[in-house]
């Protein structure tokens, strides 16, 4: 699905009791809700639920217009990225349950016992491939949701550290998320600014190298200090390499990304190809598959486990999206546009601007594209009219919205990444709360440091501008579609 980047918002705007304090009122109860029970260590993002039913009905009390409230919040839960991002949980999440019981961990764990990794050097590993799963797929949801359920617990098993473990998984799905030419963040941010795709990944390479580089050394380090007993797998630990032929299912899914294949398609085709590969080799018993329990009046499959896994962050998507289109509705965010345009005088304090209101963007309403595309028009014409280049200008969009969704615990990343550590427990390992799994984001980190050095020095603004050069002129003519998860 193309974004719509010229598309413009034609329903009438919602009015408050209270103005722009009632129209902030729900979003500061959700935010002020997540954080104090993702502090308390919440379970999983079920607990956000009441959170987000209280913002909702606090809103609909707020507003003018109950009908046009009642509307606007359906319009946001109904939008057909919502179903994609549902539909890719589910699928995704199968894959990891049929994974786990058709011996993958147990495989991975041989493995490492052949190549005597320790939970250190199992880390860093980790790292590295949800990097190059990540820069394949351009999902950073794909990327946890894949590569969490096999390498958290195969990890755990060897006594890594476990916050260290969870982090380097959303770490590298944070990697692609930022440099990918096919992750959504990347398509976005360009063509708002009406960017070359290929040009503008080239020139990410200089704010990612550094941020890559550093994060592997602090997993490295994290891990050494942390690590419980630095285990390291022996030739002859429990293990089974039976399992191994399924890591075709994960390298089929990245092949069918590679060649441009939508999200969807590739996992089902994944999903399909695994229960297959499973039943040939005689590692899914076909009661895994399906089996009625008739004494309890039920259906059993590992479907139906996977399915289950992808509720609750399935309802957390519908209610948090039918929030956030109040918000858009209120026209609130478009005149913190509007004034921050006012106040751009110098390139220096337009970049500040444009990384200042597409963070506040983001931070309301948790959703990366649209905040980029809420504040394209804003730092189309500032940058044009202060001459900060069209790739420039995607970059700092980009380097914002790739730090805070992988941090705070009430983004939805981390809040999946936190979720998806639950595979381990069935290994007796314990899971990991989203505050944990954001604070050892170390690619997060590095770019949070990149953009600081960007705002503060100008670092990369003038070889920003010769990249423009480069590019194909017409912007997005020869692209492929771009992934459909919002972070």
């Amino acid at each position: 699905m193309k974004p719509d980047l010229s598309e413009k918002e034609t329903s009438p705007l919602l009015a408050f009791h209270g103005g722009a304090f009632g129209a902030l009122l729900p979003f500061f109860v959700f935010v002020t809700g997540v954080i104090t029970i993702a502090l308390a260590g919440a379970p999983d993002e079920r607990g956000f639920w009441p959170v987000l039913l209280l913002a909702l009905g606090l809103g609909l009390l707020l507003t003018k217009d109950k009908a046009a409230f009642s509307e606007t919040v359906i319009k946001g839960m109904s939008q057909p990225i919502v179903m994609i991002m549902i539909t890719a949980w589910i699928l995704a999440s199968t894959i990891g349950v049929l994974m786990t019981i058709t011996g993958f961990v147990e495989a991975l764990t041989w493995a490492s016992g052949q190549l005597r990794l320790n939970g250190t050097g199992f880390v860093a590993a980790t790292f590295i491939i949800c990097c190059i799963v990540s820069l394949s797929t351009g999902s950073s949801f794909a990327t946890i949701l894949i590569c969490g359920p096999i390498l958290y617990p195969a990890g755990g098993l060897l006594e890594a550290h476990l916050p260290t473990l969870a982090g380097a998984i959303i770490g590298g799905a944070t990697f692609g998320d930022f440099i990918a030419p096919i992750s959504d963040t990347t398509i976005a941010s360009a063509l708002s600014q009406k960017a070359p795709i290929g040009a503008t990944v080239r020139s990410r390479v200089k704010y990612v190298a550094p941020a890559f580089f550093l994060a592997l050394a602090a997993y490295v380090v994290s891990a050494s200090l942390s690590a419980g007993g630095a285990k390291i797998a022996d030739p002859a630990m429990a293990g089974d390499p039976r399992g191994l032929p399924m890591l075709l299912v994960p390298a089929l899914i990245i092949f069918l990304f590679l060649r441009g294949r939508h999200l969807l398609h590739g996992l089902m085709i994944g999903l399909l190809f695994g229960v297959v590969l499973g039943l040939a080799l005689g590692l899914l018993p076909w009661a895994q598959l399906f089996s009625l329990d008739l004494e309890n009046f039920r259906a059993q499959s590992f479907i139906i486990d996977g399915m289950n896994r992808a509720v609750g962050i399935s309802f957390f998507t519908i209610l948090l999206m039918g929030l956030v289109e109040t918000l858009k509705a209120s026209g609130l965010v478009g005149r913190l546009v509007t004034f921050a345009a006012d106040r751009s005088k110098t390139q220096r304090q337009a970049e500040t601007w444009m990384a200042g209101t597409v963070g506040a963007a983001v931070l309301l309403t948790t959703h990366s594209i649209v905040a980029i595309l809420t504040v394209a028009e804003f730092a189309n014409k500032t940058g044009e009219k202060l001459g900060i280049s069209p790739i420039r200008r995607a970059n700092v969009l980009s380097l914002v919205v790739c730090v805070f969704p992988f941090l705070l615990p009430y983004f939805i990343p981390v809040i999946l990444m936190a979720n998806t550590t639950s595979s381990g427990q069935e290994f007796g390992i314990e899971p990991v709360a989203p505050l944990q799994a954001g604070l050892y984001n170390f690619v997060a980190w590095g770019l949070l440091g990149m953009l600081l050095i960007v705002l503060l020095t100008g670092f990369g603004r003038d070889s920003d501008v010769k990249e423009v050069g480069s590019g194909k002129p017409e912007v997005g003519s020869d692209r492929r579609e771009p992934r459909t998860d919002p972070v």
